[in-house]
């Protein structure tokens, strides 16, 4: 869902007509209702507005690869209680990066590594958080009888270590053997007698006044009604006294205990107690109670508790205002009762879950405001204010915010100039800001962000310049292409503007760049496009709004969908069909969108919608929709093929292997088949495994299905072939699946045009592949590896310019310079993708050059950053030892 740092709180639907453009109006010409004519600048203008994109409040160090190799050095030497820390730094960094999963791996990694309850508990609770939507799978795995109990609750009684705790006095009673060996505790009408050496041992207090020289020592009845104790209570404690265990004793009871141990100083008995206590911990009202008295009587048992079950709660705890008292609320001492040492882990969790909830509310300030001040190290300082200046800046508290940055980028954050300088234009002095960022650029070593900042206080040919530089340097970057494809909108080149954006929409499925083209559709009268952009963005975030927030998408697409031709099932499953065979995923989504209004099997429809999420790298939408096939399923075996997939998406490929099985032994279907055979596939390194392989896929082939799925498992069955050397077999099922229109598997038969060395078939092949598909980098680069270099250059080149994010080019390319001896050349092609793509290809690559030329310390820099991406991989493993011998 599109964060609320990327727009204005939405305004009601209602203005949407009153301001600026009403997408009416262009549906109307249709309808001979306005006259037909060429789009004026002016409405261009009012429909195509890009915002300034936002000052994310991330943690983004000028070079990642240098931090992560010295979080990955000092992980080496550290003390086991430094680790967790360290590894949530090292999630900020990738969180900065966009790498969800391996920030979620970083904070595994701090969990498991975690020294103290608190820690475990708050990195358990932080992975959950991350996991959220993800519950479903833990249903899934208990119908396979296995628990999901990671990042579970954990027995916080247990988990807390016991403390050595000092039995006083003696029990010889020496010359006091004339006084009694009980003594007899008066409870307003009620007496308990109680072993005077066993009582006196519980602490000091009690010591001093059964056998000091106090008047109770002489005593063998002692009042004791004032001081807060019933009978059942101080039985109880007598109970204790003896057997050092508490028994099963109401709430009520421990209470009292609780604060007579207190009162008494008995922390033997205050411990067990305490520990009794956290087990009545059920539910948020209990934790906030609870809470209270923790504090009070210093239970950090009871304490730890009472924060495990808000944190499971998360983030909706944060909507209730006693929770959120007693977090703002609590002192530094009360912090380290509930929390321990962890207080900044704690409350950088908080804040982040409440900036996701609403960065702008009262809440979300006072949250990241503690953890300011809990920030002690410079990195804890550079995230801590200036999260906290992009808040401020949020809320238009400009003054607050400026003090934040520049916290910030004292401690060494440069990218907090960015919020400077927004700071400095909104106050009017463009000049001003626009000079901190060129300051900035000719002190480091630029970046794209840097050049996009920069234009932001500059026009005309200067501000394309700085977007050409910022694209230049991070492809990513979405905002210079929207503004580049509404300045050539502008000037009536509606054609140029559609490819503009296109650049970014074929590797970045950026929802502000598909609402861009909508408006560019819109404006070209050209619904039939606008309402497949439409239904894209209502497959990934359902809830999106379009026009600063003004008016909900699903709104634009019902009026759209007037406008464009309605089809029946047949004719959805033929559009289905045409656009799947063309490798066009947006359209594929679009005719799933259209078919799911309908009364349609939504089942199936959802699970081919996820398969397509998949591809377009949207794993969460993905998810979402394998999910909702599951709820949808129309029978049993279909259900169980559902929750298959969910467990292999997910990792438990023995369970999803189980799922398989069920379903076939219900129904013999063609995806519980090709379910099971590529599970194994994929999971099986015994090559027995391929004959069970073919053996699964030609079980499905022969299930009922429709062409479009029949053709993925031929392609998978001829790859299937190829690894088992049974090349004509291989080529027969490609043949088959090219038959019914399966694109893809123009590739698999290049691949055995190529086996049989023929390289010309192959460059053929590839070639047709190319032709009939739109979206077709990967096509391009598997070409390259089939022509003479020079047209592998070119293709490669291609492959860049349609999707920058694809590594092999880069790598391929400074290889080649290497082999030309131009070392440093080979060493900057790298880097120009390593700044916006942490890859540990790209860096292995990297460090082997340094290598070869002797350049140890940025070799061993390398090998580290890789390693904190993938901490098992063996070659980078091998590279690290062998540089690290190179040291002196």
């Amino acid at each position: 869902m599109r964060s609320s740092f990327l727009s204005e709180s939405p305004c009601d639907e209602q203005h949407i007509h009153g301001y600026g453009f009403n997408p009416q109006s262009w549906l109307q010409v249709e309808r001979g209702k306005l006259p037909k004519s060429s789009y004026s600048p002016s409405s261009i203008e009012s429909l195509i507005k890009i915002a300034e994109p936002p000052v994310v409040p991330l943690y983004k160090p000028l070079d990642y690869v240098e931090v992560l190799s010295r979080i990955h050095e000092e992980l080496e030497q550290c003390m086991p209680s430094e680790r967790p820390g360290l590894y949530l730094v090292q999630s900020q960094v990738f969180r900065g990066l966009g790498e969800a999963k391996l920030r979620q791996r970083s904070l595994h990694s701090a969990w498991r590594c975690a020294t103290t309850v608190h820690e475990k508990v708050i990195f358990g609770a932080w992975l959950r958080y991350e996991k959220r939507g993800e519950e479903i799978i833990s249903d899934v795995l208990a119908s396979c009888r296995k628990c999901c109990r990671e990042f579970g609750p954990l027995d916080i009684a247990s988990e807390m270590p016991v403390g050595n705790f000092e039995i006083y006095g003696s029990c010889e009673m020496g010359s006091s053997s004339r006084v009694s060996s009980t003594v007899t505790f008066q409870i307003r009408d009620g007496r308990v007698t109680c072993d005077r050496c066993k009582i006196a041992s519980l602490s000091i207090p009690f010591f001093s006044m059964l056998n000091g020289p106090f008047t109770e020592s002489q005593l063998e009845l002692v009042d004791l009604s004032e001081n807060g104790i019933s009978l059942e209570g101080m039985r109880a404690v007598s109970e204790f006294s003896s057997t050092y265990s508490l028994g099963d004793l109401p709430l009520e009871i421990l209470l009292e205990i609780l604060v007579f141990a207190s009162t008494f100083c008995c922390d033997r008995l205050k411990d067990a107690c305490d520990r009794k206590l956290a087990s009545f911990v059920s539910s948020r009202q209990d934790a906030v109670e609870l809470m209270a008295l923790a504090f009070e009587e210093n239970a950090p048992v009871l304490a730890a508790s009472c924060l495990q079950m808000l944190l499971q709660e998360l983030p909706d705890c944060l909507t209730d205002d006693l929770v959120i008292s007693l977090f703002l609320g609590a002192t530094a001492q009360q912090q380290l009762i509930m929390v321990g040492q962890a207080s900044f882990l704690l409350y950088c969790l908080l804040s982040e879950a409440a900036m996701n909830i609403d960065p702008r509310t009262d809440t979300t300030v006072c949250l990241s405001e503690k953890l300011v001040q809990l920030a002690v190290t410079p990195t804890q300082k550079q995230i801590a204010f200036h999260q906290l200046g992009c808040i401020r800046l949020l809320r238009k508290e400009y003054n607050e915010a400026e003090r934040r940055f520049e916290v910030a980028f004292s401690a060494g954050h440069v990218y907090s100039v960015a919020g400077l300088a927004r700071i400095a234009g909104m106050q009017g002095q463009k000049a001003l800001a626009y000079e901190k960022l060129s300051s900035v650029i000719a002190s480091n070593l630029p970046l794209g962000w840097m050049y996009l900042e920069r234009s932001l206080y500059s026009e005309g040919d200067r501000k394309l310049a700085d977007l050409d530089k910022a694209t230049e340097l991070d492809p990513t970057l979405t905002y210079p292409y929207m503004y580049r494809a509404a300045s050539l909108m502008r000037k009536k080149d509606a054609k140029l503007a559609l490819e503009e954006i296109n650049r970014l929409l074929g590797f970045k499925l950026a929802l502000e760049c598909l609402e861009l083209r909508i408006c560019l559709y819109l404006a070209l009268e050209d619904y039939k496009s606008a309402i497949c952009d439409i239904h894209a963005i209502l497959t990934l975030s359902p809830e999106y709004r379009m026009l600063e927030g003004r008016v909900a998408a699903s709104k634009i697409g019902t009026l759209l969908g007037a406008h464009v031709e309605q089809w029946n099932t047949a004719e959805c499953w033929l559009q289905l069909y045409e656009r799947w065979s063309s490798v066009d995923d947006i359209g594929s989504l679009s005719v799933i969108y259209r078919m799911l209004e309908s009364d349609a099997a939504k089942g199936v429809l959802y699970f081919r919608q996820s398969l397509l999420l998949l591809r377009l790298n949207c794993p969460e939408a993905a998810m979402r929709s394998l999910q909702l096939a599951r709820h949808h399923a129309a029978t049993e075996h279909e259900r169980l093929v559902y929750e298959g997939w969910l467990l292999y998406d997910t990792g438990h490929c023995e369970e999803a292997l189980q799922k398989a099985e069920e379903s076939i032994s219900i129904q013999r279907s063609f995806e519980a088949f090709f379910l099971k055979a590529y599970v194994l596939a994929d999971s099986g390194v015994d090559p027995s495994y391929s004959a069970t392989v073919i053996s699964l896929l030609e079980d499905a082939l022969k299930c009922p299905s429709d062409r479009l799925r029949k053709g993925q498992a031929l392609n998978n069955l001829g790859g299937v072939y190829v690894d088992c050397g049974k090349l004509d077999s291989a080529a027969d099922c490609y043949t088959s699946a090219l038959k019914i229109r399966h694109t893809r598997a123009h590739q698999g038969l290049a691949r055995v045009h190529f086996l049989r060395n023929n390289r010309d078939a192959a460059y053929e092949e590839m070639t047709k592949l190319i032709a009939k598909a739109k979206n077709n980098a990967s096509a391009y680069e598997k070409r390259s590896e089939y022509c003479e270099r020079e047209q592998t250059m070119t293709d490669l080149q291609t492959v860049t310019q349609l999707d920058p994010l694809r590594v092999y080019p880069y790598r391929y390319r400074a290889a080649v310079l290497m082999d030309s001896h131009k070392e440093n050349d080979a060493i900057a092609e790298l880097s120009r993708a390593i700044t916006f793509k942490a890859d540990l290809h790209l860096l292995h690559l990297r460090a082997a050059f340094h290598e070869h030329i002797g350049d140890v310390p940025s070799a061993l820099r390398d090998c580290r950053a890789a390693l904190s991406l993938d901490p098992n991989h063996q070659e980078m493993l091998e590279l690290q030892k062998r540089v690290n011998s190179q040291e002196p």
